[in-house]
C-alpha cells in the first residue's frame, strides 16, 4: 500500500487582476497520500517560502466542506474528480504517483482574480443582497415552531439550504450562470411559510442582480449540478423559472 507520492503540479500564477497570469510548475516529493491537496499546497509553500519564492494564494477557511471558501479548477474541473466534494475534502489518495495536477482559478467575469488561485466571489453575496429579507413577524423561537410545516416541506427546504455558496456552479457553467445558486437561496426559505408570500418578488430583483453583475443565462448542460459539492438539483432551476 502507498504511503507517500511524488506530485507535479502546475499552477496558475497571477498577481493581480490587472497583470498577465502565466501557469508555472512545481514538483512535490514525498506527500502522505493521507493528506488533502490544501495540505499539499501547504507543504509546497513552506519549500516556496525557504526559497524566497512568494507562496501560492488560495482560499480556505474551514477544511471540513461546509464554508464554501476554498475552491478552483482541478484538472479542468471544479473541486475536482471527485463527486460531492469540496476542494478541501480532496485527499492525495485520489492522485497517482507522478501524477500532474494542474490548478487554476474559478474562470468567470463575475468572479475576477484577486491572486492565483483566489477569486473575488462577493457578486454572490450581492445576489442575496438584491432579494432582500422576510419582514414576516413569526414571534420567538417556541411561536414560530408552532407553524405547521411537513416533513416533506422540511426536508425540501433543508435540501436547498445546504448550498455553501463556493461559486464551483458558475466556474463549471460555460455561460458562468448562476441560476442553481439563485435557485437554492429562493427554495430554501421560498418553500416555508416566512419566504412564500414574497419569493416571487426575490425571484425577479435576484436575477435582474444576476444581470448586472455579468453572470451568463442558465446553459442547461447540467453541469452545475454535477460540480455542486453538496449536490443540490438543478430540478430547482425550473422551480424557479415556474415562480
Amino acid at each position: 500500500m502507498r504511503d507517500f507520492i511524488s506530485i507535479n503540479f502546475k499552477i496558475w500564477r497571477q498577481f493581480n487582476d490587472e497583470s498577465k497570469g502565466i501557469y508555472k510548475e512545481f514538483r512535490l516529493e514525498k506527500v502522505s497520500v493521507e493528506v488533502s491537496l490544501l495540505e499539499a499546497l501547504d507543504q509546497l509553500n513552506e519549500q516556496l517560502i525557504t526559497k524566497n519564492i512568494r507562496p501560492i494564494t488560495f482560499d480556505h477557511d474551514c477544511r471540513e466542506g461546509i464554508c464554501g471558501s476554498c475552491g478552483f479548477l482541478i484538472n479542468g474541473q471544479p473541486h475536482g474528480p471527485n463527486k460531492g466534494t469540496t476542494t478541501c475534502q480532496l485527499y492525495m489518495r485520489n492522485f497517482k504517483d507522478n501524477a500532474l495536477i494542474v490548478l487554476e482559478p474559478w474562470r468567470a467575469e463575475s468572479f475576477p482574480i484577486i491572486q492565483d488561485l483566489l477569486v473575488n466571489r462577493n457578486t454572490l453575496d450581492k445576489l442575496i443582497i438584491a432579494g432582500g429579507y422576510f419582514p414576516i413577524e413569526t414571534g420567538n423561537a417556541p411561536d414560530a415552531n408552532l407553524i405547521p410545516i411537513s416533513s416533506e416541506k422540511a426536508f425540501s427546504s433543508f435540501e436547498t439550504a445546504t448550498c455553501i455558496g463556493c461559486g464551483a456552479c458558475v466556474a463549471g457553467c460555460k455561460n458562468a450562470s448562476s441560476s442553481l445558486f439563485v435557485a437554492a437561496k429562493l427554495a430554501h426559505l421560498g418553500q416555508l411559510p416566512q419566504g412564500i408570500n414574497e419569493k416571487k418578488e426575490r425571484s425577479i430583483k435576484m436575477r435582474k442582480q444576476m444581470l448586472i453583475e455579468g453572470f451568463g443565462q442558465c446553459s442547461n448542460n447540467l453541469e452545475c449540478e454535477a460540480v455542486c459539492p453538496k449536490e443540490i438539483s438543478a430540478d430547482w432551476i425550473s422551480w424557479m423559472n415556474k415562480i
